[in-house]
């Protein structure tokens, strides 16, 4: 039987052994329910009639997050490409404007213009134009992507995927263009992860003062700003360390990094 070595970060392992998880039988049985997920998207058709109606084949997508998923096979279409690739599932969410996610990147100091900008940077491993009326499919990344976008929202214990959890998926997909983009611009995955949890709990926090202040509607800019702070001062602690850690290695081993 052939075998697959699985690196996991020191602090899981540990966590690990220590509870003595069966990690064979898990990671085969994980294994078989990804495969099915990401076999079943990669042969999803998107032409027009089907791409009109997500809501069947992403049932826990939150309406947002459909969107982005429409706008990323429009905009996949549009420009001629031979497959629905992870640059075109973040210039969806780019072109959503008003998701969370970008409310995560904002909290971050990272541009979603400047995000724009290296997405349409020229690419020599761009797959070649599909032939007109070639069926449109997701690509092998943006299909693993959005099946890590599933495990991401299982995983922080939601029963919704929503664009932040499509933030993770193409931060932590490995090959796709998003993920290269967005890892370059400085969204690491723990710190992305621990923004979300802080968005979606500010989020929670914006929603109770609205409610407890009826006759005072909130105003998008300020929900906004207020939801950028919750998120920062969540991140602050992780920042911190990060700058002692840059204080602490010379100038060589800053440039070598």
């Amino acid at each position: 039987m052939p075998k697959i070595n699985v690196y996991l970060p020191d602090e899981l392992a540990e966590a690990v052994k220590r509870a003595g998880v069966p990690v064979s039988a898990v990671c085969q049985r994980a294994l078989e329910q990804a495969v099915r997920r990401v076999t079943s998207i990669r042969e999803t058709a998107l032409s027009s009639p089907d791409i009109d109606d997500l809501t069947a084949r992403f049932p826990h997508f939150t309406p947002r997050a459909r969107s982005v998923i429409k706008l990323s096979v429009e905009q996949a279409r549009a420009l001629g490409a031979a497959e629905v690739g992870t640059e075109h599932l973040l210039g969806g969410m780019l072109a959503e404007g008003s998701n969370l996610a970008l409310q995560v990147l904002g909290a971050l100091e990272i541009d979603p213009e400047e995000v724009r900008r290296r997405l349409d940077r020229p690419r020599l491993d761009a797959p070649a134009a599909t032939a007109t009326g070639a069926e449109l499919t997701f690509g092998a990344p943006a299909a693993a992507a959005l099946e890590m976008t599933v495990t991401e929202a299982t995983s922080l214990g939601h029963n919704y995927i929503g664009c932040e959890h499509l933030l993770l998926g193409l931060i932590a997909e490995p090959e796709g263009v998003a993920g290269h983009v967005l890892r370059e611009l400085g969204a690491e995955h723990r710190l992305t992860r621990r923004a979300v949890s802080a968005a979606l709990a500010g989020y929670v926090h914006l929603r109770a003062q609205t409610q407890a202040a009826p006759g005072v509607p909130a105003q998008p800019a300020d929900a906004a700003s207020a939801l950028s702070a919750a998120i920062r001062e969540e991140l602050r602690p992780v920042l911190r360390r990060l700058e002692r850690l840059e204080e602490r290695l010379g100038p060589a081993e800053r440039r070598s990094r």
